[in-house]
């Protein structure tokens, strides 16, 4: 097995994603969810750019890079999360 297969890579990120999708969906045992889309990204926003910036070593010119937005972009959605190191 490969590094990069051992770490997940056999199965890409969308794949993880529509699997813990389905897995959520029928854990609600028939309830409806309304909201649905904006609940997954508040949901996932955050420990997205946690981890970016964790893998970035605090940089964020280089975080913004990986997430192809603007650093100007990040730094807002960071405030707005109450992430920010002001």
């Amino acid at each position: 097995m490969s590094s990069n297969e051992a770490r997940g890579g056999d199965l890409p990120l969308r794949g993880h994603a529509e699997r813990a999708f389905e897995d959520y969906l029928s854990n609600l045992g028939g309830t409806r969810s309304p909201g649905l889309y904006q609940r997954v990204i508040r949901e996932v926003e955050e420990p997205l750019l946690r981890v970016v910036l964790r893998h970035a070593e605090g940089n964020q010119t280089r975080a913004a890079e990986i997430l192809g937005i603007t650093r100007a972009t990040l730094r807002r959605k960071l405030r707005d999360l109450g992430l920010a190191a002001d």
